[in-house]
């Protein structure tokens, strides 16, 4: 009996014990994504002429809030509650005035899917919202957002045209995130999801978009990372171009709109790989809003892969919301281009749909041109595979004394920015609530079903939202820092010596 029949309802419940459901299903999640990755999850009804088109195009859309202890006027007993709620509740201060803009961002796609499929057309988006949004819309009784999704995820007439990404629960920065909490991060927004819209909706999640598009670079924790999206079951990741490089001479991709093959090693030798699907230039939210994708694959042709030609994909994401240009022009702009390109020579295609079509053509995985994290060739010029973490922590060291600009923080879109230097005022309560919930939570086994654990996960997950590191400094990290003496006590309460 599969997972699915398994479950008559083919859901989880959303809430437990007035949470968000996190945690307690780990081997029901497991089956129901390993069942999933055992056949196609879209190319069944993609009806895209793989064989007749010269290129493609996909967009993403990443939709977040962070939640924050400001629901009072004392810090330090305040209600945690979505930034979207505060937006609203105090219209007045700096651009908070978007708010209910904001809430039509987070369901119009709801709306623009059907009315394009009712069309006879063959629109495409990829959807990551994180897991502290959907909580926060929920909190707020914001139904109608779940309920646009729904349609579009859940009913056969529009799926097809779907493609939700896996994230980090509480939008966690994966180079400065402790490995194991990561992987509560992962694990908890494949659970909330599967309580939203069900199991068979969750074994179609099979790509996975990193915040920030923060890849590690460091190799055993880049090995982790990859390790975690791979026991997770995700098929592919999002990574940005100058996050990577070529093993043979470190420079960045040749030909960045073919997927790729990421092989991460650690200082221990052990070495493990996934599909990399390249996003191109920087995250300014103009190139989704005014559908630059789409005009940039139509200058390209059909490309050698494997002894075959293929189309290229043309790959990129950005905030779903924010930004005057997606607030306004993006509808109108959206509805424009997928009409135009629905059975075009240039059609929109989800990144899944796609590898389903290349693998279909007989390429394999092992097909794929390879890249590594950025600055690790350098590393590997000398280090001996396998000689463990204190040489590699030698060659590393010796590197930096050498070049100031080499950096094992890992990169992202904002690679002027590092996740760790300058918000040891953040990272230092994170890692002490991190380390407390290692020592009093995962290292004893409690369940994963009991009730503390989830109260104490929660408050661990909101903790570590990017959004505390990135403005790094005033009402962002007090909020921080708020949360995570409240993980503390938590934790020191709940889980007595």
């Amino acid at each position: 009996m599969s997972a699915l029949e398994n479950n008559t309802m083919n859901s989880l419940p959303e809430y437990v014990d007035g949470l968000p459901n996190l945690c307690g299903s780990e081997s029901l999640i497991e089956t129901t994504m390993r069942e999933g990755r055992s056949r196609p999850a879209f190319l069944p009804e993609s009806h895209i002429n793989f064989g007749g088109i010269n290129s493609a195009f996909a967009i993403a859309l990443h939709m977040h809030q962070p939640l924050i202890p400001a629901g009072g006027g004392d810090l330090s007993t305040a209600e945690i509650i979505s930034n979207l709620k505060h937006m609203m509740d105090n219209p007045g201060i700096g651009d908070n005035h978007n708010a209910s803009v904001f809430h039509w961002c987070y369901k119009r796609i709801g709306e623009f899917i059907p009315q394009l499929m009712d069309e006879g057309k063959q629109p495409r988006v990829m959807l990551e919202y994180s897991g502290a949004l959907f909580h926060g819309l929920r909190q707020m009784g914001l139904h109608d957002v779940f309920d646009n999704l729904k349609r579009i995820t859940c009913d056969p007439r529009y799926r097809s045209a779907v493609e939700w990404l896996g994230m980090p629960w509480g939008h966690a920065v994966a180079p400065s995130t402790p490995v194991q909490d990561f992987r509560l991060h992962v694990k908890a927004w494949q659970q909330h999801f599967a309580g939203i819209f069900g199991l068979e909706a969750l074994q179609r999640v099979r790509g996975f978009s990193p915040a920030e598009m923060a890849l590690p670079n460091h190799p055993d924790i880049a090995y982790e990372y990859v390790k975690t999206l791979k026991d997770c079951g995700f098929q592919w990741l999002l990574v940005q171009e100058h996050t990577v490089e070529r093993p043979e001479n470190g420079h960045g991709p040749e030909r960045k709109h073919l997927p790729h093959r990421l092989v991460c090693r650690n200082s221990r030798g052990q070495e493990v790989s996934i599909i990399a699907i390249i996003k191109t230039q920087g995250s300014d939210t103009k190139l989704v809003a005014q559908m630059q994708p789409c005009y940039e694959a139509r200058g390209l042709a059909r490309w050698e892969l494997a002894g075959k030609q293929v189309p290229p994909l043309v790959t990129q994401i950005a905030d779903g919301e924010n930004g005057g240009v997606m607030m306004n022009e993006f509808p109108s702009k959206y509805l424009e281009v997928m009409r135009e390109c629905s059975g075009s020579p240039t059609p929109a295609m989800n990144a899944t749909e796609y590898l389903e079509h290349l693998f279909a053509l007989g390429i394999r995985e092992s097909d794929l041109p390879v890249v590594q994290p950025v600055c690790q060739k350098r590393i590997w010029e000398r280090f001996k595979s396998g000689e463990g973490e204190a040489a590699l922590a030698k060659v590393i060291e010796q590197l930096r004394k050498e070049d100031h600009r080499f950096h094992v923080e890992g990169g992202s879109w904002t690679n002027d920015i590092s996740w760790v230097r300058g918000y040891e005022n953040v990272l230092g309560p994170m890692e002490k609530s991190s380390s407390l919930f290692n020592e009093k939570v995962l290292k004893r086994n409690v369940a994963t079903s009991d009730p503390r654990y989830r109260k104490a996960l929660f408050h661990l997950l909101c903790s570590q939202t990017s959004c505390y590191r990135y403005w790094g400094q005033g009402i962002w990290t007090d909020y921080g820092r708020e949360i995570c003496r409240r993980t503390e006590a938590i934790l020191q309460h709940d889980f007595p010596q």
